[in-house]
Order: C-alpha cells, then structure tokens, then sequence
C-alpha cells in the first residue's frame, strides 16, 4: 500500500512540473515583446549605454519593431521559452514537493508554510537557471550596431564562459534570490484565493500580482554584456545601487515598471490558467487510463 501511495505521489509531482512547463512556455510566447522593452529599460541609465533611449513602452514597441523587425521584439526567445519552460516545470514539482514534506501530519497548510514551500521552491529554480536568464538578458540588449553580437543561445554561452569565466554565469544572482519573496508571496496569495474559491465551488484561477521593480533593475544591469575593454559596468548589487541612486534617484529603480505591468498582469494569469487546465487533462487522463 505504502509503496502504491509513493508511486501515485511521484505521478503527481510529474504532473505539476509538467503543467508548469505547459503555463511557463504559453506564458513567454505571450509575454516576451515587452519582456524586452522592460530589460532595455531597466538597463537605460541616461548616461553611456548600447540601448537606445525610448519615450515610452508604445514607443519601444514600435521603434524597436522598425528598426529591428520581429526578431528584435523577440530578441533571446530561445533561452526565455527554455528558462521559462525549466523555471515553471522545476518551481511547480519543488512546490509540490515542498507541500508534501509539510503536510505531514496535518490537514492543511497554513499561509506561512506556504510562504516557505514557494520560497524554497524560488531558491532552488535560481541556481538552476540563472545562467539561461543571464544569456536571455545579454540577447535582448543586443542591438544592429552591436560590436561582435552574440549569434545566439549557444555561441553566448561559450562567448560569456571563454571571455568572463564560469562564475559570470551567476551574475544577478543575488538579487534573484530576493525576488523570490516576489514568487513567494504570489503563490501564497494564489493559494489562499484558491481555497476560498474552491470552497465556494467557484472557478480558481484568481491571482493577485507582486511588484519587485527596483530588483529587477538591479539584475538587468549587473547581467548586462562588459564593454569591448572586459570591464563590466558594474561591479555588484550594491554598486548597482549606489550608482543607480547617485545618478537617477529613486526613479532610476523603476525604471520599465509600465512594461513589467503591462506583461506580468495577463502573463500571471496565463500562467495559472494554462497550470491548472493542463493538470486537470494530466489528472483525467491518467484516470482513464
């Protein structure tokens, strides 16, 4: 019985991360134009830079269309819908994973248990796929006048190891572990949103949205390309910081909040919508069967 139980545990587990891949990919096919718009403008700050000044979202959106077709508007696609796909298949199955371990010997868990599960489950996707958003972040600032481009996901990844060496992988890291409150308060909300719907025999795909802008920024900038010389711009976090702060105030850590709005609001929901009707046809299949 005991060994029955585990199995159809195991099951369960492939399950979410399979439907968290599904949201992840639908997610970023959606997503990515202003995905873009927002890392260009968090990386903008009005001093030397290989991105050009925009007015506005509508603005990038169409300069960036004309100047660069749709292949800019979907600049590093590859190692979003891959980082994506892995980030929402790996955080769903450690989420799930994490909710088993807690409700031993209880009924339910409780919002801060749920709190820890997401944050443990943010915590291990970070490690896991920080090298994917680092190269999707050099790709998106890339640019037609660019100086020896990147020609994509795999001569980036070679470029970034042979030029700056393996720990360059991990820039943004530390700000990315941060962001997992982010995640972590998102899930727990979705959670608690959901039993209440659940019980009121309701639909369950209401979520409410985190912002964690001035982070955001932090990562973009410290992920960016170094210049010709190898010297990256900045050094760390806190040089990021303190640099932003110096030279553009408080507005300089929001900088593409109207495109991190823009994109996350729909995408959020996206996300959980495609995540619970995937695992329900993942649920009824495997009862047919």
């Amino acid at each position: 019985m005991k060994k029955m139980t585990a199995l159809l545990s195991a099951d369960w587990e492939w399950e979410n991360a399979t439907a968290g891949a599904a949201a992840g990919l639908a997610t970023v096919t959606f997503s990515h134009p202003l995905d873009v718009v927002r890392t260009r403008f968090q990386v903008y700050d009005g001093r030397i830079s290989n991105v050009p000044a925009y007015r506005n979202t509508p603005h990038a959106l169409f300069a960036i269309a004309r100047s660069e077709g749709l292949r800019g508007l979907y600049a590093g696609f590859y190692p979003a819908v891959l980082g994506s796909t892995i980030s929402w298949g790996l955080y769903f199955f450690f989420y799930s994973k994490a909710k088993q371990r807690y409700l031993r010997n209880r009924e339910e868990l409780s919002p801060g248990l749920h709190l820890a599960s997401a944050a443990e489950a943010g915590a291990l996707v970070c490690f896991c796929t920080n090298p994917i958003w680092l190269v999707k972040t050099r790709l998106q600032l890339q640019t037609p006048n660019q100086i020896r481009p990147y020609t994509g996901f795999h001569d980036a990844l070679r470029t970034i190891i042979k030029e700056e060496g393996w720990r360059a992988l991990y820039k943004g890291l530390m700000p990315s572990l941060f962001l997992i409150t982010h995640g972590a308060i998102q899930f727990t909300a979705y959670e608690e949103f959901r039993k209440v719907m659940v019980s009121s025999k309701a639909q369950e795909n209401e979520n409410p949205l985190a912002t964690a802008a001035d982070l955001l920024v932090v990562r973009s900038r410290l992920q960016q390309r170094p210049s010709t010389t190898g010297v990256p711009r900045y050094m760390d976090s806190w040089h990021v910081v303190k640099e932003t702060a110096r030279f553009e105030g408080v507005r300089g850590f929001y900088r593409g909040i109207t495109a991190n709005v823009l994109k996350n609001a729909p995408a959020a929901s996206i996300t959980f919508i495609v995540y619970e009707n995937v695992l329900n046809l993942l649920k009824m299949s495997r009862r047919e069967y």
